[in-house]
């Protein structure tokens, strides 16, 4: 958006007619200066909400219906018993916030169908994009000593995010600072998207992933980032496309993201077969995620202080230093015997998923996120995400002879269930409902399930049948794919969205022409990061509690971009 899209947005926020309490005319009473109760509820409602800047933008965003005196009281006193009460009934705290939440209106973005032809640029110029987005990777490394990734607030918070699913949140989440949040993020929200304010803090977009606006990014390191990037260096030297130079450099870059991933971010903790496990920790101790000073006060102040592992970033992790050719004795670990613990199976240990947000979709085999901690830390609760299954399938057929998995039959059942998961929800549509999704997007899943089938079928065809029986990844690919050709490459793209197309595709064995539009939406987009980098940040992951967090960063779209290439290179591009 342009410079006049904001000050024309801004200043309708500023001299907005008002109607109703604002949401410091509603909290300031209670929480500005309380003067007793939970300390991190005020303290986050000044840090978060209560800075100068959010206070001008609100000032004149009013909700009518507070002006019924019942209303108002009642939503006051939800607040005061998240205050004073050390342990409220969240059901109670909650019903008036959601009550509120239910009355915003939010959509997911429906990019328009795609209505011109696109010509494939020609192979030198995507050789170009190629070593451009190479360059940028292994530029950033040697800058900053690793690859960053950023995070961003958007206040408007998510549109899976209903009344309903707010007081699951306020249930499910253990940790009493990621409660507050969630409590109070939801309760703005309301104010932000009911008001002018909502085009200032969420102006409309190109194509489906979310651009993330640099001036509220917070740039951090985690293993997750560090196994991706693993990966995308991985795919830059299989191009032949890197120098010498940039071959060593990239070897070096590789071989330390690897141990940062299994030596730094490494972390103990006890499986529900009361035997001890090695896993990979979401962020690890400081200094590694390399927060700047001042975010990682806000960090605290905020109520993130406590990080856990998680059965995505070990996955991960784990493929990433196996692709890289990795002999770390952690890896030998069978950790499918792990997992088991995690893994949801119908009328008995369905309670272990805590916030069920998306419980549209059948969590019979899928595997939980979080990781207890060895002190029994459970800041999180616990969810279940389909992505985060083909992650734990895919490393699972990386290591299938170091695992043992086809002569292990409890290892087999562990992936067999999986991947019966996997089948009911594509089969019943529900993959392509980003409600469905906790972490990701629709058209995410279906590149890293391209990523998952090409893993699948790089194993020898006995093992394909011992492990689907039933031909599952075949019916799954074929829905995939359709959705992908269809859906993704026929409406406007985004360079992010081209990127994921593209890996799908050409994992999936999509037609030569269905390439031709991400590639030509990729070549002309080249650029539109300034001056330094070849694109500009877009949304990789993002939380849904407890507001809509983005994760992403330019050097994210220039691996996505590459790899994506990489693939349609080999495939398509003549």
């Amino acid at each position: 958006m342009s410079f006049q899209y904001f000050a024309g947005a801004a200043c309708r926020a500023l001299t907005a007619r008002k109607d109703g309490p604002s949401l410091y005319e509603v909290c300031d009473p209670i929480l500005r200066r309380p003067g007793s109760g939970d300390p991190h509820l005020s303290k986050f409602y000044r840090t978060a909400l209560g800075n100068p800047a959010l206070r001008a933008l609100l000032r004149r965003a009013g909700l009518p219906e507070l002006n019924d005196p019942a209303v108002l009281n009642a939503l006051r006193d939800a607040l005061v018993l998240a205050r004073d009460n050390p342990t409220p009934d969240w059901e109670q705290v909650g019903r008036p916030v959601a009550d509120l939440v239910d009355s915003v209106a939010l959509h997911h973005p429906a990019p328009p169908r795609r209505t011109a032809a696109a010509a494939m640029p020609p192979a030198g110029e995507v050789d170009r994009v190629i070593r451009a987005c190479g360059a940028d990777l292994l530029g950033s490394f040697r800058r900053n000593g690793f690859i960053p990734t950023y995070a961003a607030f958007n206040l408007i918070g998510d549109p899976d995010m209903k009344g309903r699913e707010v007081k699951m949140a306020l249930q499910g989440l253990d940790a009493r600072g990621y409660k507050n949040s969630t409590l109070l993020f939801n309760l703005a929200r309301v104010f932000i998207a009911r008001s002018p304010a909502a085009a200032v803090i969420n102006p409309p977009w190109r194509g489906i992933a979310e651009p993330m606006w640099e001036p509220v990014q917070i740039r951090h390191r985690s293993a997750y980032y560090d196994a991706f990037f693993t990966e995308a260096l991985l795919s830059y030297l299989e191009t032949g496309l890197a120098s010498s130079e940039q071959t060593s450099a990239a070897r070096s870059a590789i071989a330390a993201m690897v141990e940062f991933c299994l030596t730094i971010s490494r972390e103990e903790v006890r499986g529900a077969d009361g035997k001890s496990y090695n896993v990979v920790t979401a962020l690890a101790p400081p200094p590694h995620p390399r927060f700047s000073r001042f975010f990682t006060q806000i960090k605290q102040d905020l109520g993130f202080g406590i990080y856990v592992p998680d059965c995505d970033t070990t996955a991960c992790s784990f493929s990433a230093a196996t692709q890289a050719g990795s002999d770390d004795p952690m890896l030998s670990q069978p950790l499918l015997d792990f997992y088991a613990g995690y893994q949801v199976r119908a009328g008995g240990n369905e309670p272990r998923v805590t916030v069920p947000i998306n419980d549209n979709i059948d969590y019979e085999g899928g595997v939980a996120t979080w990781i207890d901690s060895l002190a029994g830390e459970r800041p999180y609760g616990n969810d279940l995400d389909p992505t985060l299954n083909l992650d734990v399938l895919e490393v699972s057929f990386r290591n299938l002879g170091r695992w043992q998995i086809l002569e292990t039959q409890a290892r087999l059942d562990v992936v067999r269930r999986i991947v019966g998961f996997q089948q009911r929800l594509v089969l019943s549509g529900a993959f392509a409902d980003p409600r469905s999704h906790i972490y990701y997007l629709p058209e995410l899943y279906c590149a890293y399930f391209g990523r998952c089938y090409h893993a699948f079928m790089a194993l020898p065809p006995a093992a394909r049948q011992a492990i689907d029986p039933d031909g599952a990844f075949e019916l799954i690919r074929l829905r995939v794919l359709a959705y992908v050709e269809d859906e993704l490459v026929g409406r406007e793209m985004n360079p992010f969205d081209a990127a994921l197309a593209l890996i799908a595709l050409g994992h999936l064995g999509g037609a030569a022409a269905s390439f031709a539009p991400a590639v030509h939406c990729i070549v002309t987009s080249f650029g539109e990061g300034g001056r330094r980098h070849p694109y500009r940040a877009y949304e990789w992951n993002k939380m849904k509690t407890p507001t809509r967090v983005l994760v992403g960063g330019p050097e994210v779209t220039s691996a996505f971009v590459l790899m994506g290439l990489a693939l349609a290179k080999r495939v398509a591009v003549n």
